[in-house]
């Protein structure tokens, strides 16, 4: 049976996310959080007139991708809309693509998976300690983390949430074919108000798409560059319209 108003439900997340993310710290903001997630929840690949597949490779020849070595961009985003609030838009995944480990400095976040199948790894930011970083830690500022989880997510999950102080470091791995993700982060990063992606890999133990050990576990991360292998194009959005 087809769905109904398809046109308001992502309408009607932006407008819940705008409500939610313009004041983090009041009183309300775990209940409208968790009508955002609710909301979020409801959101499949064709309220987007999203169709399985990886990112196109006339992105990359239109100018939307960097075309290195004539290779499409592993990862392509297509932007829905941004306020000085939050920021939405849904990231596409060629089968076997990863955005490497990364942070949201200060920022809330929620995923919702369109398509496909995705692995993803959290960990949280511990505070400095006095014992020294693994020997293999020359090259970079290193930090402690707390490898909390590592969980497939598919469109039946719910979102995957994420807060400035909780699973607010991830690695995102396409598993056994493209997928899609809408993506909500409050607020919209910001390098100038000291919200820039920052990289990282793990120093010890197996790395962060791999089978972990026993979790969670304190970790050793050391900041590095973004990756030689790792891109993001552009797409146009072609779902509904969101107005705000």
């Amino acid at each position: 049976m087809p769905r109904d108003n398809m046109a308001s439900l992502i309408q009607r997340v932006a407008r819940q996310a705008r409500i939610t993310f313009r004041s983090p710290a009041g009183p309300a903001f775990g209940e409208n959080l968790h009508r955002l997630q609710q909301l979020l929840d409801e959101v499949r690949a064709e309220d987007l007139h999203l169709a399985p597949r990886g990112p196109s490779a006339a992105a990359a020849a239109a100018g939307g991708g960097l075309p290195w070595s004539g290779v499409v961009p592993p990862v392509s985003y297509m932007h829905i809309c941004e306020t000085e609030s939050f920021s939405m838009g849904v990231f596409l995944l060629r089968s076997g693509a990863c955005i490497p480990l990364h942070d949201h400095p200060g920022m809330n976040g929620m995923l919702k998976v369109l398509y496909g199948t995705l692995r993803i790894a959290c960990m949280d930011t511990l505070p400095p300690a006095a014992a020294a970083p693994p020997p293999a830690a020359a090259g970079g500022p290193c930090h402690r983390a707390l490898f909390r989880s590592r969980q497939h997510y598919t469109p039946a999950s719910p979102p995957c949430l994420l807060s400035p102080h909780t699973d607010n470091l991830h690695q995102i791995d396409a598993v056994d074919g493209p997928a899609a993700f809408l993506d909500i982060l409050a607020p919209p990063y910001d390098p100038q108000h000291g919200r820039d992606c920052h990289y990282y890999r793990l120093l010890e133990g197996p790395a962060a798409g791999a089978e972990p050990a026993g979790l969670p576990r304190e970790v050793w991360l050391m900041e590095t560059p973004q990756a030689a292998d790792f891109w993001c194009g552009g797409e146009p959005y072609p779902g509904p319209r969101v107005c705000l």
